[in-house]
């Protein structure tokens, strides 16, 4: 692909014009904006980092979050996060009403936002000082809901949301449940907060207490110490009443194998693993998933594509560009850095949130398209070798080059030596990688994510998402214009329209292709865990499966997540009455992808 003429599909051009154009001339005109915007908070060599900022977006190797496309430079005042997770909700109505406009506020500046909603009483319950009966959780997502639609309404970009609830809320069921109800919560997505002890009780087969702060709660009754969110230390809990745990893991899958939420968080990995574990608890993530987040909290996304750095594809000598993609990966991590110090901020909590942490999330996109182009199968025993290989490279070049960082501009605030050292990612790096710490600190506490990359992927080339495979070699895919009214686009995907036009044909596949749903359940989750090991973060990906599927042969799937060590899960499964944004073309099995809200991370 040229780089003076980089649009080279209809869809890119329609990306870039409806969501991150501007008033700028050219898409080198819009790479110019992001890498000067970016460069003026160096403290000096301002453009000589423009030109290399610049240099890695060029022909769409580095790929900056939408956000910070869409908005650095521009003079709106809008941020440059994908998305963030919001304060702990007060457990009063002032309180939920104050967490209501603080989303307002956020998605009305660009960012998608997520919440835990456990802090809210279950239904029916008195509360202790005004005898008031509340209305639960899931009733005041539905007022989330609606102003989701309400803000999105303004503008062409879909709102975005995350609603986590624990699973040990008395109103865990009515959670599980609310999207059985056809267009109910339809800008959310659903994660269950899965700890250790409700997994260990599915395997015993024992029961399950569902409780709540007995603080909170009118009357006497059994109670006992547990974790909660929104405070630091083991409070005093209420038994509200118990429950056989398989009763609810099952209702759990059922309702995902029936409408493909709620995914699953398992949240005691996910705080056991935080490089932050001295100083955060974590209950929630932003929309997708890929960024597990403190309250106030956001993500700073970016990713590499991979499609641009294979050498020679399609034949034997077909390789990956390492050295170029850890050059890159060094570059990006200053660049998204930056971002930090360059971004408006919806609220004065999210900007001290923030700047306390210094998280980024590195990511990749393009890795299916990336295999296809190396004549790898996605289920092949070689692919996870290639992903592992390839995200252990970006992993440490990522931390090295934020040590570097940390010694010319010094650590993120919340650095705590000897406390960041124990942290079990922190350990697992290499030698000089650790030594470096303890000598200079470190500039971002997190380096590493995942995300979607939907949008940003399409205006690449249609290269495929993120780590997920390749859906279809030809499809149609519903985008909205400029005024919000769906366009509808015919696509090729990126490697096989290259296959193609290296072989001078028009239709056919590379021996390579496999699409999402010929991939068993074994293949999603081994490329996911093999990720993970080199991602701080988290990563967002979607398991397709057949509408075919039998709820048995769904079942074990969240406990193979769960097993394979990853932070969560989430799964898609086509059917009639949902929405999709991608249909299968030239193809009679009505192929669908899920319609989910992720907009906040594109």
């Amino acid at each position: 692909m040229p780089v003076d003429q980089p649009l080279d599909t209809p869809i890119a051009r329609h990306i870039w014009e409806t969501r991150y154009r501007a008033n700028d001339p050219s898409i080198q005109s819009t790479w110019t904006r992001v890498a000067h915007t970016l460069a003026e908070v160096e403290p000096s060599d301002r453009t000589a980092w423009e030109r290399r900022f610049f240099d890695i977006m060029r022909d769409f190797r580095f790929l900056p979050g939408g956000r910070i496309q869409a908005g650095a430079g521009t003079g709106r005042d809008v941020t440059l996060f994908n998305c963030f997770v919001m304060g702990t909700i007060e457990d009063s109505i002032p309180g939920i009403f104050r967490a209501l406009e603080e989303g307002a506020v956020t998605m009305q500046r660009g960012g998608g936002v997520g919440y835990d909603f456990s802090t809210i009483r279950p239904a029916g319950a008195r509360a202790r000082t005004t005898g008031a009966v509340a209305s639960g959780p899931v009733s005041f997502m539905d007022v989330w809901d609606a102003m989701c639609a309400t803000i999105q309404s303004t503008g062409s970009r879909r709102g975005a949301m995350m609603a986590t609830l624990r699973c040990d809320h008395p109103d865990i069921e009515a959670f599980i449940d609310a999207k059985r109800e056809p267009g109910r919560l339809r800008h959310f997505n659903l994660s269950v907060l899965v700890s250790d002890a409700f997994m260990q009780a599915v395997e015993q087969d024992q029961s399950w207490p569902l409780v709540f702060p007995a603080d909170r709660l009118d009357g006497t009754g059994e109670t006992l110490l547990r974790d909660w969110s929104g405070v630091a230390s083991p409070v005093l809990c209420r038994i509200v009443r118990r429950v056989a745990a398989r009763d609810l893991w099952d209702r759990l899958l059922r309702a995902s194998h029936a409408v493909s939420e709620p995914g699953v968080l398992f949240i005691d990995r996910i705080n056991r693993l935080n490089n932050l574990w001295y100083r955060e608890r974590i209950s929630a993530t932003n929309p997708c998933g890929e960024v597990p987040l403190p309250p106030y909290g956001a993500c700073d996304l970016g990713a590499i594509n991979l499609t641009r750095l294979i050498r020679d594809p399609f034949t034997p000598r077909a390789r990956l560009d390492t050295d170029a993609v850890v050059d890159i990966a060094a570059t990006a991590v200053r660049l998204l850095d930056n971002v930090i110090d360059a971004s408006r901020f919806p609220l004065p909590a999210q900007h001290d949130a923030v700047h306390a942490a210094r998280r980024i999330g590195l990511g990749i996109t393009g890795l299916a398209d990336a295999l296809v182009m190396l004549n790898l199968r996605y289920d092949s025993d070689a692919a996870p070798g290639f992903a592992h290989e390839t995200m252990r490279a970006i992993c440490h070049a990522a931390y090295r080059r934020s040590i570097a960082l940390a010694e010319e501009k010094g650590c993120f605030p919340g650095f705590e030596r000897d406390r960041y050292l124990e942290a079990p990612f922190i350990q697992a790096l290499p030698p000089d990688i650790r030594d470096g710490i303890a000598r200079h600190g470190i500039r971002n506490s997190h380096l590493l994510a995942i995300a979607p990359t939907g949008s940003i992927s399409l205006l690449g080339g249609n290269v495929s998402s993120g780590i997920e495979p390749v859906f279809a070699a030809d499809l149609e895919r519903t985008v909205p214009d400029a005024n919000g009214s769906p366009a509808r686009f015919v696509l090729t995907d990126h490697a096989v329209r290259l296959w193609r036009q290296s072989h001078g044909r028009t239709d056919g596949v590379p021996d390579a292709l496999v699409t999402a749903l010929e991939l068993p359940i074994g293949a999603h989750l081994a490329m996911q865990s093999t990720l993970q090991a080199f991602v701080d973060n988290a990563i967002s990906k979607t398991i397709n499966v057949p509408e075919a599927i039998g709820f048995d042969d769904f079942a074990p799937l969240y406990r193979l997540a769960y097993d394979s060590g990853l932070k969560g899960c989430a799964t898609f499964r086509p059917s009639a009455d949902r929405a999709a944004v991608l249909v299968q073309s030239r193809s009679g099995d009505n192929g669908e992808y899920p319609d989910r809200c992720a907009g906040a991370c594109e």
